[in-house]
């Protein structure tokens, strides 16, 4: 009986934290409220946010009264259009979720009053326990907090290891020379001397450009409109750095992932996000259908050379619509149980993403339950843990449209990099080709 009555007794407890000690609660057990939720983790069968809901649903939310209802998969910039859509109210749209996954740009289009601001719902304590960069990066500029951090991302640098380690003892390259843009480019140069095919296909070089161009003291460059001061001399500088390499096929901007690229051997390393890992396969498949281990290696972003070393701070976090007051309650129980400290890491070790508790990296290094090849994610957090103690994190653009036009940006870019390096091969100087990447640039507004 006492077996039987230690594990009731542990969820008592837990339940009673979760439920802010004995405060007056709307959410009832023979009641339950039902939360739909649209998410960015996974679309595959049995993702671990997936998991993690379907755990929840028998635990906690079935002793509390509320079930979560996974309704929608995706991406984030196509959540974004989704819930613009939802929130018109068309007939042949998907009804609004309860709960979601999006940037905090998509939350202020959605509208702040729309929103549930997790201020009113966590103590000041509990909120004192997260990386305070996170949540802010989360807030609207009343205060506001319109996105709870559950999981944040970074870019890095993911080597096919074994195609690497013969372009290194062919051309002398090492890992330690993609420590600095100027070592990144040239080592793609000199693997693209060796192969002819691109060295790195880039995910989002705008904001590789753009960090780039802040180490070296660009100052701030951004104009009213949410785009780029095109007269600043030291972003264009960080951007044609980027546009000779494009011109002359030395990198690509990714087809729309560049881990796919990587797999196939069309590329020998991708520059995204920490998350990729999910996606990354143990082998590589080549045109000719032959294969071999992949031997991911995982390397920190590059930075200038003498330069303090900026990271991007991405990924989306988690947004309530308002609606009852019932269901804000709800959805911050869920919220609650998901960042709980060792839970978080469970998931963001399964993910790649960095966690959001303060000190929680401090207990990766102790981590032994990466999934497989374990040394793929060893070998991610291990970058992560450098980017964390020698890198300043900076937050994403919030200009109301940016995305859009970033996705106008790359469609022209992947346009030009199929006409571009032929005509250099062909002797057109480098400098002019890369100056129609950047008249491309210019015409976005």
């Amino acid at each position: 009986m006492k077996k039987r009555m230690l594990p009731l007794l542990l969820l008592s407890v837990l339940i009673l934290a979760l439920s802010g000690c004995g405060e007056k609660t709307l959410l009832h057990k023979k009641e339950p409220v039902s939360l739909s939720f649209w998410h960015v983790y996974g679309e595959q069968a049995g993702s671990p946010m997936d998991l993690l809901v379907q755990e929840f649903n028998r635990t906690v939310g079935q002793e509390r009264g509320v079930q979560v209802q996974v309704t929608g998969t995706s991406s984030a910039s196509k959540i974004g259009g989704y819930l613009k859509e939802a929130q018109s109210g068309g007939q042949e749209v998907q009804e609004m979720p309860d709960l979601f996954t999006c940037h905090i740009v998509d939350a202020l289009e959605l509208g702040e009053d729309n929103l549930v601001d997790w201020n009113s719902q966590f103590t000041s304590d509990e909120l004192s326990d997260f990386v305070p960069g996170f949540l802010s990066d989360g807030m609207a500029e009343d205060g506001r907090l319109l996105i709870f951090p559950v999981s944040k991302s970074t870019q890095l640098l993911m080597c096919n290891g074994s195609g690497f380690a013969r372009f290194s003892a062919a051309a002398g390259v090492r890992y330690d020379d993609l420590a600095t843009w100027e070592g990144f480019y040239d080592a793609a140069g000199k693997f693209y001397d060796w192969s002819g095919k691109p060295f790195c296909a880039l995910d989002y070089p705008i904001r590789a450009v753009e960090l780039c161009a802040m180490e070296r003291g660009s100052g701030d460059f951004y104009t009213e409109n949410g785009w780029y001061d095109t007269d600043n001399a030291v972003f264009k500088e960080s951007w044609m750095q980027f546009a000779r390499s494009l011109a002359q096929g030395h990198v690509v901007v990714s087809d729309l992932y560049s881990n796919t690229q990587v797999m196939t051997g069309d590329v020998l390393c991708g520059l995204g996000s920490s998350a990729a890992i999910l996606y990354y396969n143990d082998t590589v498949t080549y045109p000719d259908n032959t294969q071999e281990p992949m031997n991911l290696h995982v390397l920190p972003m590059p930075k200038t050379a003498g330069a303090d070393a900026l990271m991007t701070q991405a990924g989306v976090g988690l947004c309530a619509y308002k609606t009852t007051a019932q269901k804000a309650e709800a959805a911050a129980l869920f919220v609650r149980w998901l960042t709980e400290a060792e839970r978080n890491l469970d998931f963001v070790a399964q993910t790649g993403y960095m966690p959001v508790r303060s000190g929680a990296f401090d207990a990766i290094a102790e981590y032994d339950n990466f999934p497989t090849p374990a040394a793929a994610y060893e070998s991610l957090y291990a970058a992560l843990q450098t980017m964390r103690e020698d890198y300043v994190p900076v937050s994403e653009p919030r200009f109301e449209g940016y995305y859009g036009r970033v996705s106008v940006l790359y469609d022209g870019l992947r346009r030009l990099q199929q006409e571009l390096p032929a005509r250099a091969a062909a002797g057109e100087d480098i400098d002019a080709l890369a100056e129609e990447t950047w008249a491309l640039f210019c015409s976005i507004r």
